[in-house]
């Protein structure tokens, strides 16, 4: 097998959630565009339309399913339609995530439980249902969570999400240590800054220099930078790593 052929994805299957924008609609070109057929979830039909057409363009296969991750029965029936589309699921990112700002000592007990609910449950919810249905009985899988260097560090201001997110690297390690004899290998990426809506305000209010001077590399991502990595977990180039957590923050995790 040459390394390029390490790398394609052609007849895989893959279910990524929060896949309409952002970085999981940047982790859905780079699995398309290795020939995966697709299906993206998020909670707006009329996003998931858009992204469709924008991943079809580049010549990509991709169904959606329209779901609130923070629902059980959205989970439930996330699961049942995009093995029905699908076939199999081969490949699922656990993209979809909240945050929500507030210091400790105010912090809303609702949106602590929201952002725990989407950010670790429903990836617990949704991999369980598709590693019992879909990956176990053919022993083969590629998880793919998304965690965040908020998950690494202490930051201010967002306590539930830098807690869920180090539920999800400890999750992500579990899981590769229960799933792993099923051929099923579980890793997480732990972007640094990128330009998404969930951090656009942050961005526009103290300004993407401050942030790219934070890093070593001095910059911040951009919408290729998640590709490489997502691809590699996600191919055969990636079969003997598991239970590993890829920094992708332009070194700032490193100082």
């Amino acid at each position: 097998m040459t390394t390029t052929q390490l790398f394609d994805l052609t007849g895989k299957t893959a279910l990524i959630t929060g896949g309409s924008r952002g970085l999981g609609l940047q982790i859905a070109e780079a699995l398309g565009d290795a020939g995966a057929r697709l299906v993206i979830s998020s909670r707006k039909a009329a996003d998931l339309e858009t992204a469709k057409a924008h991943l079809e363009a580049r010549g990509v296969t991709v169904d959606y399913v329209a779901a609130d991750n923070g629902k059980d029965e959205d989970l439930l029936r996330l699961a049942d339609e995009s093995i029905a589309k699908l076939g199999r699921v081969d490949i699922l990112v656990n993209n979809a995530g909240a945050n929500w700002g507030a210091p400790a000592e105010d912090y809303p007990i609702e949106a602590w439980d929201k952002v725990m609910n989407l950010n670790i449950r429903s990836l617990f919810v949704l991999s369980q249902q598709i590693a019992k249905r879909s990956m176990i009985p053919n022993r083969y899988g590629r998880i793919i969570n998304l965690a965040s260097i908020a998950g690494l560090r202490g930051s201010t201001g967002v306590i539930a999400y830098n807690t869920s997110k180090g539920a999800v690297v400890n999750f992500t390690r579990g899981l590769a240590a229960d799933w792993g004899p099923h051929g099923i290998t579980v890793n997480a990426l732990a972007p640094g800054w990128f330009p998404s809506k969930m951090t656009a305000g942050t961005l526009e209010s103290k300004g993407v220099d401050h942030f790219a001077n934070a890093a070593p590399l001095r910059r911040i991502g951009d919408d290729q930078d998640l590709k490489g990595a997502a691809l590699l977990f996600a191919s055969d180039a990636g079969k003997h790593i598991t239970g590993q957590i890829l920094a992708v923050d332009g070194g700032v995790s490193a100082v």
